[in-house]
């Protein structure tokens, strides 16, 4: 029996198949995405039907690597990015283009939210988290005063993946990690906030989808879909959730404690709570997860942007920049780089700019740079997890999946900044794999047959203790020390105006 996840990211679209019985990936597609180009500064927009060719494609060529093996096709599932509202009118007609991270152009529109609630602290007692930048709420109070005329012409409001998910099966709704993402959402109720649909528009509650329950399908596959993919017509959809969700899914963290980190174009770091994981600082973003409990997250938008902008300088391949990267001593004699190429979420960041600290006659060279990235990078990565810490999360490893999992030089960098083991999964391909595991509890569920989230966990993720990396505990004194200093330079020079 085999399942197909789907996962949009900001890149491309990735689909897997992934075969039950022999608990492996026995195919997959990808197709990639393009960006809008020649919009105003700050905007950062693609259009959404150019997700359902995406997906028609990676999904073609995953069928195409099945062979008849597609005949066994039992659910699909869909991951998709934490920003991506698309708005449809009542003939399913997309009205415009879909804002994505890094898009700005709400800000004023998110402090007017934070405003009217007391701000940051006053929408955490509210909702349990502060919806900014990045949020569907401030978007929609954009779209009210910028845009009235598409506002007045929505009929329906859907993620990124629920509108894909909508496209393959005709049903429309949501499950409450996707929803949470969309700061309309009460994290601790699991519900949308009343108080928030009303400051924006009242009207708003009925453009938004209902709740489903994660681990039930949503629907089938809608017959002339399945015609067309040569699948049987009983292929059941299931109800979909963010990346971020998905991706500790297929890290195996189900259980209460157990922390995830994703890399890949994004680097994304996430705890499995047994109860709402509110941060009153507002850094640690509270989501629900995709397995019914919840989740505390964070995001690092530099982790691919920093090293190959410095790849790209210097002409240099993977291979190189981390034979660079492994030349230089921890430390890189003093050189600190804070990555923030591009607007960055933690820390909060929106329109952040990077900074070269210590520079001397001694450090200035290509390798010392190329280890500065890499520890800059990796050091926001060890911030959230301190973060973490703080909310009360203390994992016996960190379970590490994404392309970006595979390499020594990483392994090794990340171990020491935690300072707690690193253990690759065997999931390469993230979300996508998450959203096919899902797609099988759903399945057997609707079945009768009893296949939680937390066994097909323990059957289908694995690791190989071989490339397991313990931490150095005195390159992760060192590297404590290095992590103050770049969060002092930050809390500087950000409220000065500086980066």
């Amino acid at each position: 029996m085999h399942f197909l996840g789907i996962e949009i990211g900001h890149g491309g679209t990735r689909a897997v198949a992934l075969d039950l019985e022999a608990a492996v990936i026995s195919a997959e597609g990808y197709a990639q995405h393009a960006w809008i180009e020649g919009l105003p500064a700050g905007y950062r927009e693609q259009d959404p039907a150019m997700w359902i060719d995406a997906v028609n494609r990676a999904v073609r060529q995953c069928l195409l690597a099945m062979g008849p093996a597609k005949d066994r096709v039992a659910a699909i599932g869909v991951a998709g990015p934490q920003r991506g509202l698309v708005l449809l009118d009542e003939g399913n007609r997309i009205i415009r283009p879909a804002k994505m991270a890094g898009d700005v152009s709400v800000k004023r529109q998110a402090d007017e939210i934070a405003r009217a609630f007391g701000g940051g602290p006053g929408l955490i007692e509210l909702v349990g988290q502060a919806p900014g930048v990045d949020s569907a709420a401030a978007e929609c109070l954009w779209l009210k005063q910028h845009e009235p005329y598409h506002f007045q012409r929505a009929a329906n409001l859907l993620t990124a993946q629920d509108f894909i998910s909508y496209w393959l099966s005709g049903e429309r709704v949501t499950d409450a990690g996707s929803a949470s993402a969309t700061g309309l959402f009460d994290i601790r109720r699991r519900a949308w906030s009343q108080d928030l649909i009303d400051f924006i528009d009242p009207g708003l509650a009925a453009l938004l989808p209902p709740l489903s329950v994660s681990d039930q399908p949503r629907g089938l596959i809608r017959a002339a879909l399945a015609k067309e993919w040569g699948l049987p017509e009983q292929v059941q959809i299931s109800s979909g959730s963010g990346a971020a969700m998905l991706s500790a899914l297929a890290a195996g963290c189900v259980s209460p404690g157990t922390v995830a980190m994703e890399l890949g174009p994004t680097g994304i770091i996430a705890g499995v709570g047994d109860e709402p994981v509110i941060d009153l600082r507002g850094e640690i973003l509270p989501l629900c997860n995709a397995t019914g409990g919840w989740l505390g997250t964070a995001t690092a938008s530099n982790i691919a942007v920093a090293p190959e902008i410095l790849r790209r300088h210097y002409g240099w391949s993977h291979e190189e920049y981390e034979a660079n990267v492994a030349a230089v001593a921890p430390g890189a004699d003093g050189l600190l780089m804070l990555p923030y190429f591009s607007g960055e979420t933690m820390p909060r960041l929106p329109e952040g700019t990077g900074v070269l600290h210590g520079i001397t006659a001694a450090n200035f060279t290509p390798g010392h740079l190329a280890r500065a990235s890499a520890e800059g990078v990796a050091l926001g990565l060890g911030y959230a997890m301190s973060r973490l810490r703080d909310l009360g999360f203390d994992p016996p490893e960190i379970r590490l999946l994404g392309p970006g999992g595979v390499s020594p030089v990483t392994l090794r960098l990340l171990a020491d900044v935690l300072g707690i083991p690193v253990a690759p999964v065997s999931s390469r391909q993230g979300a996508a794999v998450g959203a096919a595991m899902q797609a099988a509890v759903s399945f057997f569920h609707e079945s009768g047959e009893s296949l939680g989230f937390a066994e097909i966990a323990t059957y289908l993720v694995s690791g190989d203790p071989r490339l397991r990396v313990e931490p150095d505990m005195q390159t992760h004194e060192l590297y404590q020390e290095m992590m103050s200093r770049q969060q002092y330079l930050v809390d500087t020079l950000h409220p000065a105006g500086f980066i």
